[in-house]
C-alpha cells in the first residue's frame, strides 16, 4: 500500500503542467505498471518534468493545436517500470538502449531525451479506411523539430522523441517496413511531392484554441 506522503507526491506530480495543452498526468497511466503493480514513479522529477516540458511545448503542443485532441499511448516510464518491462518483453527497450525514449529522467545536457506514443484521431480514420502512414510522416518531418519518429500498424500510432540535438530519423513498423530517413540524409521526396502528399491536412496550428491560464 502506498503511504499517504507517496500518495500527495503523486498527485502533485500530476498537476504539474507542462505546457498549453498537457499536464504530467497525461503522461504518468501504464497498462504494465498498472497490471503488475510496478509504480511508475520518477526518480528525479525535476529532471522529468524539465524534458517533458520540450516534448509538449516543441512536438505535442503544435499537433494538438493542428489536428485537435493527441491520445497518448505511453508516455513517461520509470526506469524500474521500463526495465520490468523489458524483462517481460512488454514492448520495453532495454533502459541503456539509446532508443530507449520513454525515460526522461535518464540524461540530462546533450544527453537529454523525451518521447511518447500517441495517436492522431483524425489521422487514425484516415489511416483505416486506407491512407499511407508517410503522409504524416513527412508532415512531420516538414513542420516538427521532432528527433526521431517510428511509426506502428495499429491506428497509424508512433512514437515522437525530442532531443536537444534532433537525429531527424524516420522507421516504420507499417509497409514499406524499415527505415523512411535516416540521420543526416535528405527525404527521398522533394518538397513539393511531399507536399503534394499531405495538401488536405489542417492549416499548421490552426486551431483558434480559447486562451487558460496556467
Amino acid at each position: 500500500m502506498r503511504s499517504p506522503k507517496t500518495m500527495w507526491s503523486l498527485e502533485t506530480l500530476g498537476r504539474v503542467r507542462l505546457s498549453k495543452h498537457f499536464y504530467m498526468r497525461d503522461f504518468l497511466y501504464s497498462e504494465i505498471g498498472n497490471i503488475h503493480a510496478v509504480p511508475n514513479l520518477p526518480p528525479n522529477p525535476d529532471l522529468a518534468i524539465a524534458n517533458g516540458r520540450k516534448l509538449c511545448t516543441e512536438l505535442l503542443d503544435p499537433l494538438e493545436e493542428t489536428f485537435g485532441r493527441t491520445a497518448i499511448r505511453s508516455g513517461y516510464r520509470s526506469p524500474s517500470l521500463n526495465r520490468y518491462g523489458n524483462a517481460h518483453k512488454l514492448n520495453c527497450a532495454a533502459n541503456e538502449n539509446p532508443v530507449e525514449c520513454h525515460i526522461w529522467d535518464r540524461g540530462e545536457g546533450a544527453q537529454a531525451i523525451a518521447g511518447t506514443s500517441l495517436v492522431i484521431p483524425w489521422f487514425a480514420d484516415q489511416y483505416a479506411a486506407g491512407r499511407d502512414w508517410r503522409d504524416l510522416a513527412w508532415w512531420i518531418h516538414d513542420h516538427l523539430p521532432y528527433s526521431e519518429a517510428w511509426f506502428f500498424p495499429k491506428l497509424a500510432a508512433f512514437n515522437l522523441v525530442w532531443r536537444p540535438a534532433s537525429l531527424r530519423t524516420i522507421s516504420s513498423y507499417i509497409a514499406p517496413r524499415g527505415m523512411l530517413l535516416r540521420a543526416g540524409e535528405a527525404p527521398g521526396e522533394s518538397l513539393a511531392l511531399r507536399r503534394k502528399r499531405y495538401e488536405d491536412f489542417p492549416a499548421f496550428r490552426g486551431i483558434n484554441m480559447p486562451g487558460a491560464s496556467s
